[in-house]
């Protein structure tokens, strides 16, 4: 099982700017090919030799080739892409929450750069940029024609150079000019602290490499700075949350599941896409390591917890969320979720290139898949710090990218019941207006802070806390 663990990974959606996916991958099985369609290789080859004799201008044989390989890709999903040796290598690096560039997750649509989410402390985060915006143009080059990878390569560049962003944010009257200055993104994935005697909060901002031990150190620190006391509710953000790497996600979720407990199962072609993950070592641990979560405090098994999740939580997060939501070991609070119920594979080649694949779909453990759908969240609590509710949508979600994996748990044609009556009617359309035209997002922090106090869900997470921890006392 290690074995076939090592291959996958999640993340939210298109390419974190030199983020990366996990560091140990297997050497490509051997694999009987299937036989080549000889009269479609015939058109490649006569469309590759016009393209060499009759193009405006010569173009190399390597670019061609690379061309065809990335649209042979970016043409299955949203999700599947071309690694060249560079951004292998800068995938490699990105695992350990450090890499380059302006810190934000992206996807393509209509031929621009669409944000998911900006990290945040970084460059992006600190800029404003925001969950939704369209870049049209970077510097000088209109966005308009590029590939998500080109487009990533530009926005890359050496720590302490400039990049101007030109971006269309749904409510604005015309296109906002940023200007951001390129970092190295040092991303502390693990953040919490004890917001009242006996309550904690941990964020986790993605799921890298680390991300499970530093977990456990933030719960025995928040024990200890409660004067060594166990904790009587918690509270685990994952909002804005991209995503990570798939066996953190076994890792986090067995920190608050008993030993054993199924977390999440995988179903593809493959006999290496089929996998149920529990919250056993050898799916979360490298050979050799030691079990950082034996020396959990008993606490984590049984405090009650609040999960919060957003339009931004996505992948390995929706992972987390839905084990603990089906092993009814904690509420779950915020809004849907993006719905990225897809695993990608990364497959070195031999030439230093890989490609990341979607091999797989994963599933929740009572079965639920979250592809294209995302987690309902059992309290629907809308971010109430944005004020206007009259503007567009500015949700991004996995069901919106143009060749998104559909849910095969739903059916290919729906029908919606029509209300009984105007009034029916009129009440449904201003459900529909007040879930979706609220942004997903989170109240700016203050410097130094790691929770807002004007955070509104947090707070309404924090008083069902005090309500479940009340009920659990006096159950015992």
């Amino acid at each position: 099982m290690s074995g076939k663990l090592k291959q996958f990974s999640l993340i939210g959606i298109g390419i974190v700017f030199g983020a990366a996916l996990t560091l140990n991958y297997p050497a490509i099985a051997d694999r009987e090919p299937e036989a080549l369609p000889i009269e479609d290789l015939r058109a490649f080859s006569e469309i590759f030799g016009k393209i060499k004799s009759d193009y405006v201008e010569p173009v190399e044989d390597k670019k061609l080739i690379t061309e065809a390989i990335n649209g042979m890709l970016t043409g299955l999903d949203p999700h599947s892409s071309y690694l060249d040796d560079e951004a292998f290598k800068e995938l490699q690096v990105g695992t350990q929450g450090e890499f380059g560039g302006l810190g934000i997750e992206v996807g393509m649509e209509d031929g621009f750069v669409k944000v998911v989410s900006p990290i945040e402390d970084t460059p992006a985060f600190k800029a404003g940029v925001k969950s939704g915006d369209l870049v049209i143009k970077l510097d000088d080059t209109p966005v308009k024609g590029m590939t998500l990878n080109d487009a990533v390569k530009k926005m890359r560049g050496k720590p302490g150079t400039d990049i101007i962003l030109t971006i269309v944010r749904k409510g604005e009257g015309k296109p906002l000019t940023l200007t951001l200055t390129r970092a190295v993104i040092k991303i502390k994935s693990v953040k919490y602290k004890l917001v009242e005697p006996n309550y904690g909060y941990v964020r986790i901002t993605q799921f890298q490499e680390h991300s499970g031990e530093n977990l456990v150190s933030a719960l025995k620190d928040l024990q200890t700075q409660n004067k060594g006391e166990a904790l009587s509710g918690l509270v685990l953000d994952l909002r804005n949350d991209p995503g990570g790497l798939l066996n953190t996600a076994v890792s986090v979720s067995g920190a608050f599941l008993k030993p054993n407990d199924l977390v999440v199962y995988t179903d593809g072609r493959t006999e290496d896409a089929k996998m149920r993950l529990t919250n056993s070592r050898e799916n979360y641990l490298r050979p050799g390591e030691s079990d950082y979560l034996k020396n959990l405090p008993i606490w984590t098994k049984k405090v009650p917890m609040v999960v919060l999740v957003n339009g931004g939580s996505a992948s390995a997060s929706e992972i987390v969320a839905g084990a603990l939501q089906d092993h009814k070991r904690a509420v779950v609070l915020g809004t849907q979720t993006f719905g990225k119920g897809s695993v990608q594979t990364i497959l070195p080649l031999n030439n230093g290139t890989a490609i990341k694949l979607t091999t797989a779909r994963y599933f929740t453990p009572n079965g639920r898949s979250i592809q294209a759908k995302g987690i309902t969240p059992d309290i629907i609590v809308e971010d109430a710090t944005i004020s206007s509710t009259d503007g567009p949508k500015m949700e991004v979600r996995e069901a919106d990218l143009e060749k998104h994996l559909s849910n095969d748990q739903e059916n290919p044609i729906k029908t919606e019941a029509k209300p009984k009556d105007d009034k029916a009617k009129d009440e449904k359309a201003k459900d529909d207006k007040s879930a979706s035209d609220k942004p997903h997002g989170k109240p700016k922090l203050e410097p130094g802070e790691i929770v807002s106090k004007s955070d509104y869900q947090f707070n309404q997470a924090l008083t069902l806390l005090k309500g479940l921890s009340l009920l659990q006392s006096r159950k015992e």
